[in-house]
């Protein structure tokens, strides 16, 4: 059961329930020694990094949170992740990066950062500068995914159409088909501070399957 509401940002949004309340990690598992809470910023070590995953799964939710980044940070969050699993093929993972910095200067859109990783690419150029703070929705309903990064929709896709023909790095992602699984937040040796997550379940779309395509 996740804490009660710490925010006033919170306590207003119908239905919405924080994924880090205080100044505990309650709720996650995974390398959680590696983290620290400090006035309700989330920090990861970038020198131990490891991946942390809520006890609970999500089908269909709304995420959202703030983050900032350092100059080249970079981070993510994985949706529909099987416990343990790698965020970007075997659940999916939304891309967390200063894609602005020079040593980014050759990704490909689906690595930018609000792309779901491999799979649909985002629009880039609506970052707010390093060490300014960030705000970010994710939803997953169904097989469509969204991301809206400080009010402009950056990703808006649907799963099946993006995979039909494969995807766009040439990978398998075998993660586009779940149903269901953990948020994760994968370190990736980089500070990015996070603060304010919070979720909200969604009803399962009709004519959805119910149990996951892996």
């Amino acid at each position: 059961m996740w804490g009660a509401p710490e925010t006033a940002a919170e306590e207003i949004e119908a239905g919405f329930a924080p994924l880090v309340a205080g100044n505990a990690l309650v709720g996650w598992h995974g390398a959680t020694e590696n983290y620290t809470i400090t006035d309700g910023v989330l920090v990861c070590q970038p020198e131990k990094g490891g991946n942390i995953y809520t006890d609970d799964e999500f089908a269909d939710f709304v995420l959202r949170f703030e983050f900032r980044l350092t100059p080249g940070g970079n981070n993510g969050i994985g949706i529909r992740v099987p416990d343990g699993g790698h965020a970007s093929t075997e659940g999916m993972e939304i891309q967390i990066l200063d894609d602005t910095h020079p040593k980014y200067d050759k990704l490909k859109p689906y690595q930018a950062h609000g792309s779901v990783y491999g799979i649909i690419p985002a629009k880039k150029g609506h970052l707010r500068p390093t060490g300014e703070w960030n705000s970010e929705e994710i939803s997953c309903v169904g097989r469509r995914v969204k991301v809206v990064l400080n009010g402009v929709t950056i990703v808006d896709g649907d799963l099946d159409e993006a995979t039909r023909d494969g995807t766009l790095d040439g990978k398998e992602h075998p993660g586009a088909r779940r149903r269901s699984g953990h948020i994760c937040l994968c370190t990736h040796g980089s500070d990015v501070d996070f603060r304010n997550l919070r979720i909200r379940r969604e009803p399962m779309p009709s004519g959805s399957p119910e149990t996951d395509a892996n």
